[in-house]
């Protein structure tokens, strides 16, 4: 039996690359279900100030595809309490690369106190979409 029944991440997932890959078979390693919150084109504009290159129904159905997936929502927003209270889930999984940042350092208070795990998972050294993109613009 895996350690949580609900599992829950969230991405971009743009340029889909083996680090995603890699979140969303750790994820799905430690929980029986696993949900996928896909930012929304709109939500990638407004935090990270660009346009995804793949469209959001693009990205949804490639994460979809991948086998560790159980099911897809889109992320209208950051609230990441705010998904909880509509999916209920065990564990919030996250590349560690956001660990002991002020903004997850505020969701590991709010969700231990409703008994979710936050678990850090490795990030993949060497690749991002970002690196991705400037390669193909080179």
């Amino acid at each position: 039996m895996k350690k949580y029944k609900i599992g829950y991440t969230t991405g971009v997932f743009d340029l889909f690359h083996i680090g995603h890959l890699n979140i969303l078979k750790r994820a799905k390693e430690q929980c029986d279900y696993l949900i996928v919150g896909v930012s929304t084109d709109e939500l990638v504009q407004d935090y990270k100030h660009k346009t995804p290159v793949i469209p959001f129904a693009e990205r949804v159905a490639i994460v979809e595809a991948v086998k560790y997936v159980d099911k897809v929502v889109p992320q209208n927003n950051m609230d990441k309490f705010a998904a909880w209270n509509s999916l209920h889930f065990d564990a919030i999984f996250h590349g560690d690369d956001w660990k002991n940042s002020s903004m997850y350092n505020e969701y590991e208070k709010q969700f231990s106190e409703v008994c979710v795990d936050m678990v850090f998972l490795p990030h993949t050294q060497g690749t991002s979409s970002t690196e991705i993109s400037k390669k193909l613009q080179e």
